[in-house]
């Protein structure tokens, strides 16, 4: 058994598990606190480095490519103080850390873990339910389904399209990244289909965030939870539904959605604006439902919802999809 001890939490190693406990000083990250502990497998792991330093060293574990939820879902924006698999050893513990990743960096060649990506996650993701604030409102997961709540600073084109309601098995995915400076951050779930979105604070696919510790630590844990309930993005195309890690079963063969999965902003009951600002799956031969989109985005477009960019790019791929040039 490998153990290191720092103010920023313990890690253990006991030749099959590397177990991470978050220490309790006020200053560990709100998230490393709310996810609590970490079991990382062997197998899940690339590699581990100590790196010494004047008043203390820093203890890094590298997790192969697509192993993790959570930095899956943080898509490499993840701050340093909140990775879990970052640890600060005291200087007078730099012999007990270099011992400890020589222990770890020894099981990976024995057992002859490979350090490439993998194509299910090797860690579970948080449990739910699970709720996250943001500037404009708050989203809550059940496992099956996320509610975006509107609060009272919300801009008027969310407020127009009203709170959201998103299944599962209508996302292809969801995106976070924190606030910084004036830019505000978001939270981003992107249903199927939909391949045009505005900034955080008018888009009605997204939460906007200040990008505060505590505010990142349950976005980041809510986005972890969605994404580990997704097929894998590294997943071969044949894999069996159910598959570990794999989350609900893939599409079926040519890309069909059941009619359950198809998300409201692109049923034609929706509201036009919701519609409007997702790029819809609209039939070759609807004309009328062709005209109808391109008159609901060039409206949006001359009320300043869309930008020029993001209407050329919504009106190309409708006219695409129709079969002419945009």
């Amino acid at each position: 058994m490998a153990e290191v001890i720092a103010k920023d939490g313990t890690w253990e190693f006991d030749g099959e598990l590397i177990r991470i406990v978050p220490g309790r000083d006020r200053g560990v990250h709100k998230l490393r606190q709310l996810l609590g502990e970490v079991a990382v497998p062997l197998p899940a792991v690339a590699g581990i480095a100590y790196e010494p330093g004047r008043k203390g060293g820093l203890l890094r574990l590298r997790l192969r490519d697509g192993a993790c939820p959570v930095l899956r879902a943080a898509g490499g924006r993840l701050p340093e103080a909140a990775s879990p698999y970052l640890l600060r050893p005291e200087r007078d513990r730099s012999g007990v850390a270099e011992y400890f990743a020589e222990e770890v960096r020894r099981a990976l060649l024995l057992d002859e873990v490979p350090d490439g990506p993998v194509d299910r996650y090797l860690l579970p993701g948080p449990a739910v339910p699970l709720t996250a604030g943001g500037m404009d409102g708050s989203a809550a997961f059940d496992g099956e389904q996320i509610r975006l709540e509107w609060n009272w600073l919300v801009d008027d084109v969310k407020k127009r399209v009203g709170n959201r309601t998103f299944p599962l098995a209508g996302l292809a995915g969801v995106e976070w990244a924190g606030g910084a400076g004036l830019e505000s951050g978001g939270l981003r779930f992107r249903p199927h289909g939909t391949t045009v979105f505005l900034d955080p604070d008018k888009d009605p696919h997204t939460l906007a965030l200040w990008g505060t510790k505590k505010e990142t630590g349950a976005a980041v844990l809510l986005a972890a939870a969605v994404t580990v309930r997704l097929p894998h993005p590294n997943a071969p195309a044949d894999a069996p539904p159910g598959n570990p890690g794999q989350g609900p079963a893939a599409l079926p063969a040519g890309g069909a959605e059941p009619a359950d999965a198809v998300p409201a902003s692109l049923r034609k009951d929706a509201d036009p604006e919701a519609a409007a600002v997702s790029e819809a799956a609209v039939p070759g031969d609807d004309h009328d439902a062709v005209l109808r989109r391109l008159r609901e985005l060039g409206e949006l477009h001359a009320a300043g919802v869309l930008t020029d960019e993001e209407f050329a790019a919504a009106k190309r791929a409708i006219l695409q999809r129709m079969g002419g040039n945009g």
